[in-house]
Protein backbone atom coordinates (compact mmCIF):
# COMPACT_ATOMS: atom_id res chain seq x y z
CA UNK A 1 0.00 0.00 0.00
CA UNK A 2 2.71 2.83 0.96
CA UNK A 3 4.47 1.64 -2.74
CA UNK A 4 1.00 2.34 -4.09
CA UNK A 5 0.64 5.60 -2.05
CA UNK A 6 4.16 6.67 -2.87
CA UNK A 7 3.77 5.80 -6.86
CA UNK A 8 0.75 8.19 -7.25
CA UNK A 9 2.57 10.89 -5.45
CA UNK A 10 5.69 10.51 -7.91
CA UNK A 11 3.34 10.72 -10.66
CA UNK A 12 1.59 13.94 -9.38
CA UNK A 13 4.54 15.58 -9.09
CA UNK A 14 6.93 14.30 -12.28
CA UNK A 15 3.71 14.66 -14.51
CA UNK A 16 1.01 16.24 -13.04
CA UNK A 17 -1.98 13.78 -14.33
CA UNK A 18 -1.71 9.99 -14.28
CA UNK A 19 -1.93 7.90 -17.80
CA UNK A 20 -5.13 6.11 -18.42
CA UNK A 21 -5.16 2.62 -18.17
CA UNK A 22 -8.64 1.27 -19.32
CA UNK A 23 -9.91 -1.20 -16.96
CA UNK A 24 -11.10 -4.60 -17.72
CA UNK A 25 -14.88 -5.11 -18.11
CA UNK A 26 -16.22 -8.53 -16.82
CA UNK A 27 -19.63 -8.92 -18.24
CA UNK A 28 -22.35 -10.11 -16.48
CA UNK A 29 -23.42 -13.49 -17.37
CA UNK A 30 -26.68 -13.49 -18.78
CA UNK A 31 -29.53 -15.96 -17.30
CA UNK A 32 -31.60 -16.96 -20.42
CA UNK A 33 -34.67 -18.20 -19.01
CA UNK A 34 -36.02 -21.14 -21.17
CA UNK A 35 -39.80 -20.59 -21.70
CA UNK A 36 -41.61 -23.42 -23.67
CA UNK A 37 -44.03 -21.92 -25.92
CA UNK A 38 -47.70 -23.03 -26.21
CA UNK A 39 -46.65 -24.23 -30.11
CA UNK A 40 -44.10 -26.13 -29.15
CA UNK A 41 -46.08 -28.40 -26.31
CA UNK A 42 -48.52 -28.50 -29.12
CA UNK A 43 -45.84 -29.82 -31.42
CA UNK A 44 -44.35 -32.48 -28.52
CA UNK A 45 -47.80 -34.24 -28.64
CA UNK A 46 -49.28 -36.56 -30.25
CA UNK A 47 -50.81 -35.98 -33.39
CA UNK A 48 -54.04 -35.08 -33.45
CA UNK A 49 -56.38 -37.01 -35.90
CA UNK A 50 -58.01 -35.02 -38.09
CA UNK A 51 -61.96 -34.19 -38.67
CA UNK A 52 -62.40 -36.60 -41.67
CA UNK A 53 -65.84 -37.01 -43.37
CA UNK A 54 -66.91 -40.75 -44.67
CA UNK A 55 -65.76 -41.07 -48.24
CA UNK A 56 -68.25 -42.82 -50.82
CA UNK A 57 -66.49 -46.16 -52.20
CA UNK A 58 -64.84 -45.11 -55.84
CA UNK A 59 -66.92 -45.71 -58.79
CA UNK A 60 -63.38 -46.88 -60.06
CA UNK A 61 -59.97 -47.37 -58.42
CA UNK A 62 -57.40 -44.90 -58.44
CA UNK A 63 -53.77 -44.86 -59.79
CA UNK A 64 -51.11 -45.23 -56.54
CA UNK A 65 -50.04 -42.17 -55.18
CA UNK A 66 -46.07 -41.59 -56.00
CA UNK A 67 -43.42 -41.96 -53.23
CA UNK A 68 -42.98 -38.51 -51.74
CA UNK A 69 -39.54 -37.05 -51.07
CA UNK A 70 -37.81 -37.52 -48.13
CA UNK A 71 -38.79 -35.07 -45.01
CA UNK A 72 -36.70 -32.44 -44.45
CA UNK A 73 -36.65 -31.90 -40.99
CA UNK A 74 -35.79 -27.86 -41.37
CA UNK A 75 -38.84 -27.62 -43.97
CA UNK A 76 -41.46 -28.71 -42.03
CA UNK A 77 -40.78 -26.36 -39.34
CA UNK A 78 -41.04 -23.20 -41.57
CA UNK A 79 -43.55 -21.16 -40.34
CA UNK A 80 -43.14 -21.89 -36.68
CA UNK A 81 -42.80 -25.34 -34.89
CA UNK A 82 -45.95 -26.34 -34.27
CA UNK A 83 -46.69 -26.74 -37.82
CA UNK A 84 -44.70 -30.10 -37.85
CA UNK A 85 -47.31 -32.46 -37.24
CA UNK A 86 -49.10 -34.75 -39.88
CA UNK A 87 -52.24 -33.98 -37.99
CA UNK A 88 -54.87 -31.22 -36.71
CA UNK A 89 -53.28 -28.05 -35.65
CA UNK A 90 -55.70 -25.46 -33.93
CA UNK A 91 -55.73 -22.67 -31.31
CA UNK A 92 -56.51 -23.76 -28.14
CA UNK A 93 -60.20 -23.20 -27.21
CA UNK A 94 -61.31 -22.79 -30.94
CA UNK A 95 -64.18 -24.69 -31.93
CA UNK A 96 -63.48 -27.84 -34.38
CA UNK A 97 -62.72 -27.23 -37.25
CA UNK A 98 -65.42 -29.19 -40.11
CA UNK A 99 -64.75 -32.96 -41.26
CA UNK A 100 -63.82 -32.97 -44.94
CA UNK A 101 -61.99 -35.59 -47.11
CA UNK A 102 -59.02 -33.80 -48.04
CA UNK A 103 -55.84 -35.15 -46.85
CA UNK A 104 -54.36 -31.98 -45.96
CA UNK A 105 -54.97 -27.90 -45.76
CA UNK A 106 -54.22 -24.76 -44.22
CA UNK A 107 -56.26 -21.77 -43.37
CA UNK A 108 -54.68 -18.39 -42.85
CA UNK A 109 -54.45 -14.96 -43.33
CA UNK A 110 -53.54 -12.90 -46.74
CA UNK A 111 -52.86 -9.38 -44.81
CA UNK A 112 -50.93 -10.75 -41.60
CA UNK A 113 -49.43 -13.98 -42.59
CA UNK A 114 -51.38 -15.61 -39.46
CA UNK A 115 -51.83 -19.36 -39.85
CA UNK A 116 -55.00 -19.89 -37.92
CA UNK A 117 -55.59 -23.95 -38.50
CA UNK A 118 -54.39 -26.58 -40.61
CA UNK A 119 -53.64 -30.05 -40.90
CA UNK A 120 -50.47 -31.64 -41.81
CA UNK A 121 -49.41 -28.19 -43.19
CA UNK A 122 -46.21 -29.86 -44.48
CA UNK A 123 -47.23 -32.78 -45.75
CA UNK A 124 -46.08 -33.70 -49.19
CA UNK A 125 -49.33 -33.78 -51.91
CA UNK A 126 -49.70 -32.93 -55.82
CA UNK A 127 -50.88 -29.77 -56.64
CA UNK A 128 -52.62 -30.54 -59.92
CA UNK A 129 -54.26 -27.16 -61.75
CA UNK A 130 -53.32 -25.47 -58.32
CA UNK A 131 -49.62 -25.87 -59.81
CA UNK A 132 -51.23 -22.65 -62.30
CA UNK A 133 -50.56 -20.28 -59.26
CA UNK A 134 -46.94 -21.09 -58.95
CA UNK A 135 -46.81 -20.16 -62.67
CA UNK A 136 -48.85 -16.69 -61.89
CA UNK A 137 -46.90 -15.59 -59.07
CA UNK A 138 -43.55 -16.09 -61.40
CA UNK A 139 -44.55 -14.53 -64.81
CA UNK A 140 -47.32 -11.95 -63.72
CA UNK A 141 -44.68 -9.83 -62.87
CA UNK A 142 -42.82 -10.40 -66.56
CA UNK A 143 -45.07 -10.11 -68.92
CA UNK A 144 -47.16 -7.74 -70.31
CA UNK A 145 -50.90 -8.42 -70.65
CA UNK A 146 -51.58 -5.76 -73.97
CA UNK A 147 -48.56 -7.86 -76.03
CA UNK A 148 -50.11 -9.97 -78.93
CA UNK A 149 -48.58 -13.34 -79.07
CA UNK A 150 -49.12 -16.04 -81.40
CA UNK A 151 -49.97 -19.74 -80.17
CA UNK A 152 -47.56 -22.56 -81.81
CA UNK A 153 -48.03 -26.51 -81.83
CA UNK A 154 -45.92 -27.00 -79.15
CA UNK A 155 -48.14 -25.21 -76.59
CA UNK A 156 -50.79 -26.81 -77.67
CA UNK A 157 -48.70 -30.32 -76.43
CA UNK A 158 -51.03 -31.42 -73.73
CA UNK A 159 -52.58 -34.49 -72.52
CA UNK A 160 -55.24 -35.82 -74.32
CA UNK A 161 -58.80 -35.12 -72.67
CA UNK A 162 -57.09 -32.93 -69.91
CA UNK A 163 -58.08 -28.87 -69.82
CA UNK A 164 -58.24 -26.53 -72.71
CA UNK A 165 -59.21 -22.96 -73.52
CA UNK A 166 -59.37 -23.41 -76.73
CA UNK A 167 -56.44 -21.55 -78.07
CA UNK A 168 -55.79 -22.58 -82.05
CA UNK A 169 -52.15 -22.93 -83.51
CA UNK A 170 -51.05 -20.28 -85.12
CA UNK A 171 -54.12 -17.99 -83.38
CA UNK A 172 -53.12 -14.30 -81.94
CA UNK A 173 -54.20 -13.91 -78.52
CA UNK A 174 -53.23 -10.77 -76.07
CA UNK A 175 -51.38 -12.05 -73.17
CA UNK A 176 -54.28 -10.91 -70.98
CA UNK A 177 -56.59 -13.19 -72.54
CA UNK A 178 -54.41 -16.14 -72.44
CA UNK A 179 -54.03 -15.32 -68.66
CA UNK A 180 -58.46 -15.33 -68.25
CA UNK A 181 -58.17 -18.60 -70.19
CA UNK A 182 -55.42 -20.23 -67.59
CA UNK A 183 -57.49 -18.74 -64.62
CA UNK A 184 -61.16 -19.17 -65.72
CA UNK A 185 -61.20 -22.50 -67.52
CA UNK A 186 -57.69 -23.76 -66.60
CA UNK A 187 -56.24 -24.24 -69.93
CA UNK A 188 -53.09 -26.32 -70.28
CA UNK A 189 -52.16 -25.13 -73.23
CA UNK A 190 -52.23 -21.51 -71.90
CA UNK A 191 -49.85 -22.48 -69.21
CA UNK A 192 -47.39 -24.05 -71.78
CA UNK A 193 -47.92 -20.69 -73.56
CA UNK A 194 -47.25 -18.27 -70.83
CA UNK A 195 -44.42 -20.43 -69.13
CA UNK A 196 -42.83 -20.67 -73.09
CA UNK A 197 -42.71 -16.42 -73.30
CA UNK A 198 -42.10 -16.09 -69.63
CA UNK A 199 -38.81 -18.40 -70.31
CA UNK A 200 -37.38 -15.94 -72.39
CA UNK A 201 -34.92 -17.71 -74.73
CA UNK A 202 -34.72 -21.22 -73.02
CA UNK A 203 -38.28 -21.31 -73.12
CA UNK A 204 -40.29 -23.84 -71.56
CA UNK A 205 -37.55 -25.37 -69.85
CA UNK A 206 -36.59 -21.74 -68.93
CA UNK A 207 -40.13 -20.92 -67.45
CA UNK A 208 -40.48 -23.88 -65.34
CA UNK A 209 -36.94 -23.63 -63.86
CA UNK A 210 -38.39 -19.67 -62.88
CA UNK A 211 -41.27 -21.40 -61.22
CA UNK A 212 -39.21 -23.78 -59.15
CA UNK A 213 -37.13 -20.15 -58.62
CA UNK A 214 -39.80 -18.42 -57.47
CA UNK A 215 -40.90 -21.19 -55.01
CA UNK A 216 -37.94 -20.74 -53.84
CA UNK A 217 -37.81 -17.28 -52.89
CA UNK A 218 -41.14 -17.42 -51.67
CA UNK A 219 -40.12 -19.94 -49.16
CA UNK A 220 -41.62 -22.79 -50.61
CA UNK A 221 -39.25 -24.95 -49.83
CA UNK A 222 -41.60 -28.50 -50.97
CA UNK A 223 -42.79 -27.59 -53.87
CA UNK A 224 -41.05 -28.63 -57.41
CA UNK A 225 -42.49 -27.68 -60.19
CA UNK A 226 -42.10 -30.75 -63.48
CA UNK A 227 -45.04 -28.95 -65.46
CA UNK A 228 -46.04 -25.26 -65.91
CA UNK A 229 -49.92 -26.54 -65.87
CA UNK A 230 -49.82 -29.09 -63.15
CA UNK A 231 -50.40 -32.17 -65.45
CA UNK A 232 -48.99 -34.92 -63.52
CA UNK A 233 -45.28 -35.38 -63.94
CA UNK A 234 -42.09 -37.56 -62.04
CA UNK A 235 -41.31 -35.86 -58.79
CA UNK A 236 -43.63 -33.21 -58.68
CA UNK A 237 -45.14 -31.80 -55.43
CA UNK A 238 -46.10 -29.20 -52.91
CA UNK A 239 -47.93 -28.72 -49.50
CA UNK A 240 -50.99 -26.97 -48.06
CA UNK A 241 -48.33 -24.45 -46.31
CA UNK A 242 -46.41 -23.91 -49.44
CA UNK A 243 -49.61 -23.53 -51.72
CA UNK A 244 -50.90 -20.74 -48.67
CA UNK A 245 -47.69 -18.97 -49.76
CA UNK A 246 -47.97 -19.01 -53.44
CA UNK A 247 -51.75 -17.82 -53.13
CA UNK A 248 -50.96 -14.92 -51.16
CA UNK A 249 -48.19 -13.74 -53.36
CA UNK A 250 -50.90 -14.13 -56.43
CA UNK A 251 -53.93 -11.96 -54.14
CA UNK A 252 -50.68 -9.31 -53.63
CA UNK A 253 -51.05 -8.59 -57.21
CA UNK A 254 -54.44 -6.49 -58.12
CA UNK A 255 -54.09 -7.82 -61.94
CA UNK A 256 -54.44 -11.16 -60.52
CA UNK A 257 -57.84 -10.42 -58.10
CA UNK A 258 -59.49 -8.72 -61.56
CA UNK A 259 -58.80 -11.99 -63.09
CA UNK A 260 -59.56 -14.47 -60.72
CA UNK A 261 -63.45 -12.89 -59.83
CA UNK A 262 -63.61 -12.51 -63.95
CA UNK A 263 -67.24 -14.31 -64.34
CA UNK A 264 -66.90 -15.17 -68.22
CA UNK A 265 -64.78 -13.49 -70.70
CA UNK A 266 -64.38 -14.00 -75.00
CA UNK A 267 -61.67 -15.87 -76.80
CA UNK A 268 -61.71 -13.45 -79.92
CA UNK A 269 -62.07 -14.90 -83.38
CA UNK A 270 -59.08 -15.83 -85.14
CA UNK A 271 -60.69 -14.62 -88.95
CA UNK A 272 -56.92 -15.46 -90.66
CA UNK A 273 -58.21 -18.85 -89.43
CA UNK A 274 -61.92 -18.89 -90.39
CA UNK A 275 -62.94 -19.59 -86.42
CA UNK A 276 -64.99 -17.69 -84.72
CA UNK A 277 -65.01 -16.58 -81.09
CA UNK A 278 -66.46 -18.28 -77.87
CA UNK A 279 -67.07 -17.29 -74.25
CA UNK A 280 -65.25 -19.08 -71.31
CA UNK A 281 -66.57 -19.37 -67.61
CA UNK A 282 -64.96 -19.20 -64.16
CA UNK A 283 -64.87 -22.35 -63.00
CA UNK A 284 -64.59 -21.29 -59.67
CA UNK A 285 -67.83 -21.65 -58.00
CA UNK A 286 -67.02 -19.72 -55.02
CA UNK A 287 -67.39 -16.81 -56.88
CA UNK A 288 -70.99 -17.42 -57.47
CA UNK A 289 -72.01 -19.03 -54.12
CA UNK A 290 -69.80 -17.88 -51.26
CA UNK A 291 -70.02 -14.28 -49.76
CA UNK A 292 -67.71 -11.85 -50.18
CA UNK A 293 -65.40 -14.69 -52.29
CA UNK A 294 -62.23 -12.95 -53.58
CA UNK A 295 -61.37 -16.16 -55.80
CA UNK A 296 -58.79 -18.77 -56.57
CA UNK A 297 -58.09 -21.76 -58.59
CA UNK A 298 -59.64 -25.47 -58.57
CA UNK A 299 -57.37 -28.66 -59.46
CA UNK A 300 -57.86 -32.11 -60.90
CA UNK A 301 -55.99 -35.07 -61.79
CA UNK A 302 -56.94 -38.95 -61.27
CA UNK A 303 -52.91 -39.26 -59.15
CA UNK A 304 -53.88 -35.76 -57.04
CA UNK A 305 -57.64 -35.84 -56.59
CA UNK A 306 -58.84 -32.59 -56.02
CA UNK A 307 -56.96 -29.71 -55.00
CA UNK A 308 -58.59 -26.29 -54.10
CA UNK A 309 -57.37 -22.70 -53.85
CA UNK A 310 -60.08 -20.13 -52.26
CA UNK A 311 -60.33 -17.13 -50.38
CA UNK A 312 -62.34 -14.45 -49.15
CA UNK A 313 -62.91 -11.57 -47.39
CA UNK A 314 -65.56 -10.30 -44.43
CA UNK A 315 -65.26 -7.14 -42.25
CA UNK A 316 -62.16 -5.94 -43.57
CA UNK A 317 -60.66 -9.46 -42.84
CA UNK A 318 -59.01 -12.16 -45.41
CA UNK A 319 -58.35 -15.44 -45.22
CA UNK A 320 -57.65 -18.26 -47.85
CA UNK A 321 -57.89 -21.42 -47.72
CA UNK A 322 -55.77 -24.50 -49.40
CA UNK A 323 -56.55 -28.07 -49.69
CA UNK A 324 -54.66 -31.03 -50.95
CA UNK A 325 -56.28 -34.73 -52.02
CA UNK A 326 -59.51 -34.41 -51.54
CA UNK A 327 -62.34 -36.37 -53.14
CA UNK A 328 -65.93 -34.61 -54.91
CA UNK A 329 -68.05 -36.78 -52.53
CA UNK A 330 -69.76 -36.01 -50.57
CA UNK A 331 -69.10 -32.54 -51.57
CA UNK A 332 -67.04 -30.71 -53.49
CA UNK A 333 -63.55 -29.53 -53.37
CA UNK A 334 -64.51 -25.69 -53.22
CA UNK A 335 -67.52 -26.63 -50.60
CA UNK A 336 -64.99 -27.90 -48.63
CA UNK A 337 -62.67 -24.47 -48.77
CA UNK A 338 -65.57 -23.10 -47.96
CA UNK A 339 -66.76 -24.90 -44.48
CA UNK A 340 -62.85 -24.18 -43.79
CA UNK A 341 -63.27 -20.32 -44.47
CA UNK A 342 -66.63 -20.28 -42.29
CA UNK A 343 -64.34 -21.85 -39.80
CA UNK A 344 -61.28 -19.65 -40.08
CA UNK A 345 -63.63 -16.36 -40.08
CA UNK A 346 -65.47 -17.46 -36.31
CA UNK A 347 -61.77 -17.42 -35.24
CA UNK A 348 -60.52 -14.46 -32.86
CA UNK A 349 -58.81 -11.67 -35.16
CA UNK A 350 -55.78 -12.97 -33.14
CA UNK A 351 -55.65 -16.62 -33.35
CA UNK A 352 -52.76 -18.00 -34.87
CA UNK A 353 -50.79 -21.34 -34.99
CA UNK A 354 -48.19 -20.30 -36.48
CA UNK A 355 -47.31 -17.41 -39.84
CA UNK A 356 -46.82 -17.66 -43.28
CA UNK A 357 -42.73 -16.84 -43.83
CA UNK A 358 -42.33 -13.57 -45.98
CA UNK A 359 -40.97 -13.53 -49.80
CA UNK A 360 -37.14 -14.10 -49.38
CA UNK A 361 -37.09 -14.26 -45.60
CA UNK A 362 -35.59 -17.72 -45.58
CA UNK A 363 -33.11 -16.90 -48.28
CA UNK A 364 -32.03 -13.91 -45.84
CA UNK A 365 -31.49 -16.39 -42.48
CA UNK A 366 -29.18 -18.75 -44.60
CA UNK A 367 -26.96 -15.73 -46.14
CA UNK A 368 -23.26 -15.97 -44.85
CA UNK A 369 -21.96 -12.36 -44.27
CA UNK A 370 -20.68 -10.90 -47.10
CA UNK A 371 -16.81 -10.65 -45.49
CA UNK A 372 -15.43 -14.36 -45.14
CA UNK A 373 -15.24 -15.10 -41.27
CA UNK A 374 -11.71 -13.51 -39.66
CA UNK A 375 -9.60 -16.01 -38.04
CA UNK A 376 -9.79 -15.65 -33.94
CA UNK A 377 -8.64 -11.91 -33.14
CA UNK A 378 -5.10 -12.02 -31.32
CA UNK A 379 -4.43 -11.14 -27.71
CA UNK A 380 -4.30 -7.50 -27.90
CA UNK A 381 -0.26 -5.81 -28.49
CA UNK A 382 0.96 -3.90 -25.55
CA UNK A 383 0.44 -0.18 -25.77
CA UNK A 384 3.77 1.70 -26.11
CA UNK A 385 3.50 4.53 -23.61
CA UNK A 386 7.16 6.07 -23.74
CA UNK A 387 9.60 5.71 -21.38
CA UNK A 388 7.68 8.02 -18.54
CA UNK A 389 4.58 6.51 -18.94
CA UNK A 390 6.11 2.83 -18.45
CA UNK A 391 8.21 3.99 -15.56
CA UNK A 392 4.34 5.15 -13.97
CA UNK A 393 2.36 1.61 -15.19
CA UNK A 394 5.02 -0.05 -13.10
CA UNK A 395 5.57 1.74 -10.21
CA UNK A 396 1.47 2.21 -9.87
CA UNK A 397 2.08 -2.11 -9.86
CA UNK A 398 4.48 -1.81 -7.20
CA UNK A 399 7.49 -2.54 -8.65
CA UNK A 400 10.42 -1.81 -6.53
CA UNK A 401 12.94 -1.52 -9.37
CA UNK A 402 11.32 1.59 -10.34
CA UNK A 403 10.43 2.91 -7.30
CA UNK A 404 13.46 3.29 -5.08
CA UNK A 405 15.71 4.74 -8.02
CA UNK A 406 12.69 7.16 -9.17
CA UNK A 407 12.44 8.38 -5.35
CA UNK A 408 15.84 9.14 -5.49
CA UNK A 409 15.81 10.58 -8.76
CA UNK A 410 12.81 12.47 -7.44
CA UNK A 411 14.72 13.81 -3.98
CA UNK A 412 17.67 14.88 -5.59
CA UNK A 413 15.46 16.83 -8.24
CA UNK A 414 13.33 18.30 -5.53
CA UNK A 415 16.55 19.24 -3.34
CA UNK A 416 17.72 21.11 -6.36
CA UNK A 417 14.58 22.86 -6.88
CA UNK A 418 14.96 23.68 -3.37
CA UNK A 419 18.29 25.00 -3.13
CA UNK A 420 18.06 27.36 -6.72
CA UNK A 421 14.84 28.71 -4.98
CA UNK A 422 16.70 29.27 -2.16
CA UNK A 423 19.98 30.95 -4.34
CA UNK A 424 17.47 33.54 -5.87
CA UNK A 425 15.44 34.30 -2.96
CA UNK A 426 19.25 36.06 -1.54
CA UNK A 427 20.05 37.73 -4.65
CA UNK A 428 17.22 39.18 -4.59
CA UNK A 429 17.19 40.55 -1.00
CA UNK A 430 20.62 41.88 -1.86
CA UNK A 431 19.84 43.63 -5.14
CA UNK A 432 16.88 45.44 -2.74
CA UNK A 433 19.73 46.63 -0.09
CA UNK A 434 21.86 48.37 -2.76
CA UNK A 435 19.22 50.21 -3.99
Amino acid sequence: MRARALAALTAAVLLGVGTAVPAAQAAPASQAARATTAAQVVAARAPVPCPKAKVPAPAVSHPPRPVSPPDVPADRVVGGEALDTPGLIAPAGAPAPPAITARSWVVADLDTGAVLGACGPHEYGIPASTQKLLLTATMLPRLDPKQVVTATRGDLDIEPGSSAVGLLVGGKYTIETVWLGLLLNSGNEAANLLARLGGGADGLPGGIRAMNEEAARLGARQTHAVTPSGLDGKGQFTSAYDLALIARACFANPLFRRYALTEHTKIPAQPALKKGGFQIQNDNQLIYHYRGALGGKTGFTDLARHSYVGAAERDGRRLVVTLLGAESRPIRGWQQGAKLLDWGFSLPRDASVGRLVEPGELDEAETPPSNPPSAPAPAPAQQWRGPAATALHRMANGDWQVIVPTAGLLALTVGGLVAALAARRDRSHRGRRRA
